[in-house]
């Protein structure tokens, strides 16, 4: 069994996820969950959220699912204040939630272009303007955005998923910049080819496989706690100095 890492300054701390019900975000709750922190975790996925909860039992706070459609910003700000009421004050944020669903050039419509935007990258500056006065507050704060390495590659088939996913890291250095100066700090990971239970239904084959295998420095797939355990790290004190800056994942293709 893999060791796990401590981190005493998330202990108690009150940490949002969004898109936290399934994949990566999933074991983004986990992670924080085992660190002892008050976990709640955003997602419009009910019977997922729900096992989840139930899942996670065991653990020194039970975690808070908010039944929520992202790209409903109302709903979002509602959901975060629900939480705050519940929980206490927000010290992290997880930007997590996004879908990588393919589209050809020709089938997209102005409607699916905002919903594009909607779904993957609207409700990430939402989120942060709903919390971030928590973390002003508190005189200390850390956000971490999940972005996509899709885009670097110049992955086709998605304009509308790609485009939402390069713009996170601009918006993450802005960010940075704007809220720097209450001690809050802000990163963005990128994750590679995760494997999660959609990527091996949807994607996944033994040509895939081998092929992703040889692009990659590290022989083997990657999985949602590769992920997780980054967003760790940039969420705790071990990484106070790190602010604005976008950290790939990938096992080694991006160079």
């Amino acid at each position: 069994m893999e060791e796990i890492a401590n981190y005493p300054s998330l202990k108690n701390k009150v940490v949002i996820i969004t898109g936290g019900a399934s994949g990566i975000g999933e074991s983004i709750v986990e992670n924080f969950l085992q660190q002892g922190s008050k976990v709640a975790f955003l997602d419009k996925e009910e019977g997922f959220g729900k096992n989840l909860v139930k899942k996670f039992n065991n653990f020194k706070y039970l975690p808070v699912f908010k039944l929520c459609d992202l790209t409903n910003i109302e709903n979002l700000k509602l959901s975060i204040d629900e939480i705050k009421q519940e929980l206490g004050p927000v010290s992290i944020l997880v930007n997590n939630a996004a879908n990588d669903e393919r589209h050809s050039i020709d089938s997209v419509t102005e409607e699916l272009w905002d919903d594009r935007m909607n779904v993957n990258l609207k409700h990430y500056f939402f989120a942060i303007q709903s919390v971030y006065k928590d973390m002003k507050k508190l005189g200390d704060g850390k956000i971490v955005n999940i972005g996509s390495f899709s885009w670097m590659l110049g992955l086709g088939n998605m304009p509308g998923y790609t485009t939402a996913k390069s713009a996170i890291m601009g918006l993450t250095r802005t960010i940075a910049r704007d809220l720097g100066e209450f001690n809050i700090r802000v990163n963005c990971v990128v994750p590679g080819w995760i494997i999660t239970e959609r990527q091996k239904k949807l994607w996944l084959t033994d040509k895939i496989k081998k092929e992703q295998l040889e692009r990659q420095c590290i022989k083997r797939m990657l999985l949602p706690n590769d992920i997780a355990k980054l967003v760790l790290f940039f969420s705790s004190d071990q990484s106070s100095g790190i602010s604005a800056q976008n950290y790939v994942v990938d096992g080694g293709i991006v160079v």
